[in-house]
């Protein structure tokens, strides 16, 4: 397993070993050892799968209290997922980092607690997994608006509107929304 840096240094992109030949593959995608060793020491407590058509955008989701950390990965199709730093503290506030996540390059991204989380489906039937390490708390949940001029997302659109729920498209600016200390 091999960790990249992105333009937040908490957030990780996993590079896992993948063992392939003409069967097919073989990878680790958890081992707690082993990525406890490398940084990421979670407790992961609930896992979650989301199965999408191409330009859905789910986000920017959080939980205000009992703050979620989540290791995501794309087992099908693709996704360009991202990371906000929302703690007022941070010298990062309101920075984000993107990266492609796909069946294909096998990546993951750890998103620790204390950051906003998103993804855009870049391909129609694209499933998308996420071990979280808090259990969904519905009345703590938070949104901040996926096109915030002030986070400036540079989302892979390409002309298209994205497919939002009603939820992500009535979300707060940053400006207004409950953040971390």
């Amino acid at each position: 397993m091999r960790l990249v840096e992105t333009a937040l240094p908490e957030v990780k992109i996993v590079e896992p070993a993948v063992y392939a030949d003409d069967r097919g593959f073989f990878l680790e995608s958890w081992n707690a050892a082993v990525f406890a060793k490398a940084g990421i020491d979670a407790r992961f407590v609930q896992d979650n799968h989301s199965h999408s058509a191409r330009y859905v955008l789910r986000g920017l989701h959080y939980q205000i209290e009992r703050p979620q950390g989540k290791l995501v990965r794309v087992t099908a199709g693709r996704a360009f997922d991202v990371a906000v730093d929302i703690r007022r503290s941070s010298p990062r506030f309101g920075q984000w980092t993107g990266v492609e996540l796909s069946a294909e390059n096998k990546r993951m991204l750890w998103v620790p607690p204390g950051f906003a989380h998103a993804f855009l489906v870049l391909e129609d039937g694209t499933d998308f997994l996420y071990k979280c390490t808090e259990f969904r708390a519905a009345e703590h949940e938070r949104i901040i608006h996926w096109a915030d001029p002030a986070i400036g997302i540079d989302w892979p659109l390409y002309g298209a509107a994205p497919l939002l729920s009603d939820k992500d498209r009535a979300a707060p600016l940053l400006a207004a929304a409950d953040v971390y200390a």
